[in-house]
């Protein structure tokens, strides 16, 4: 694409779900107001959006992101904006990725009369379509009944009774339902949470709560005055800890077949570092496993991008080392 010198508006690559929208929508806002350009979101499909069935089964994270990059790369859009948790760990050659601070990470529990988890009634039905909120949902109260749930945020709190959207073929089955807390208040659904769920017993996926926003690397060049703008946005603290949390998934995810949590702050110059493998029986069977989830934290001193990473990677070794590999797909 030609140098866009000094643009009188930029485009948005972005999902069309009501969630990417809002999203990407925040994200618009903060741009303006950096660089004082006019935005514009540009919707496009991606194969999640089209596919049905597991995220595994799809392919993995990717399905959610490859289609609007291929957009950013080929000059259709000047920016993507993602659900940090959906981008694969492997960097994108040629991309370079914004992070906004990011919002409360933790799961949020929406229940039809507002119970939070330990007064939900024997046998609640509760519905999420993770089998990392629903391995660490059975760890905390093995009684539940875990439902199988896909669909965009209202579809699933019109299971739990709890959508103000018109949804007629949608089934009214559940108890409640689990959905992340930053996506619900992004849409204005912060009313309807009857609990965050404490970290301590269920950690958030990797990236959970950022976003990423994502920009041709040749821009630097191109437009040093744009580029500089947009780095702006870029909130150093949580770009370190999703670092950090991604690179226990990265480390993990050739051939781990458990579920994975993981969390990390930054405090007084240190990165809090927790993250928890799961056994995916544990949500196949209505008996939990022995050892259904190995759970390590680590505590380092931080100050650099390598110093993120090896915190993940020697956070996953002791996973392993303490009993996750037991998960591990032959």
């Amino acid at each position: 694409m030609a140098t866009n010198q000094n643009p009188s508006s930029l485009t948005i690559g972005t999902r069309g779900s009501a969630l990417a929208l809002a999203q990407s929508g925040i994200i618009a806002k903060l741009i303006e107001q950096a660089t004082g350009t006019a935005v514009e979101l540009v919707t496009i499909k991606t194969q999640g959006d089209v596919l049905t069935g597991s995220l595994a089964n799809m392919g993995g994270t990717g399905v959610f992101v490859t289609a609007i990059r291929n957009a950013l790369l080929e000059g259709r859009v000047d920016v993507a904006v993602h659900s940090l948790k959906d981008l694969p760990t492997a960097p994108q050659e040629g991309t370079v990725i914004i992070t906004p601070q990011r919002e409360n990470a933790q799961d949020a529990l929406c229940s039809r009369h507002g119970e939070i988890l330990d007064l939900l009634p024997p046998g609640a039905r509760i519905g999420t379509g993770s089998p990392r909120r629903a391995a660490q949902l059975l760890a905390a109260r093995p009684d539940l009944e875990i439902v199988d749930i896909r669909g965009n945020v209202d579809t699933r709190l019109a299971r739990a009774g709890l959508s103000t959207a018109d949804k007629p073929d949608t089934p009214n089955d559940l108890d409640a339902v689990v959905l992340a807390n930053a996506g619900l208040r992004r849409l204005g659904r912060a009313h309807v949470i009857s609990e965050l769920l404490p970290l301590a017993g269920m950690l958030p996926a990797p990236g959970q709560g950022a976003l990423a926003v994502e920009v041709r690397e040749s821009l630097a060049d191109e437009d040093p005055g744009l580029f500089s703008s947009l780095m702006s946005l870029h909130h150093v603290p949580t770009f370190l800890a999703v670092t950090a949390e991604r690179a226990v998934l990265r480390q993990l995810e050739a051939g781990c077949a458990a579920p994975l949590g993981a969390y990390g702050h930054i405090a007084g110059g240190e990165l809090h570092l927790t993250a928890v493998a799961l056994d995916p029986r544990s949500v196949q069977s209505s008996a939990l496993p022995s050892r259904p989830a190995v759970r390590r934290e680590a505590r380092v001193p931080i100050s650099s991008v390598d110093d993120a990473v090896a915190a993940g990677v020697a956070l996953a070794a002791a996973l392993l080392e303490g009993g996750a590999s037991e998960f591990l797909d032959a």
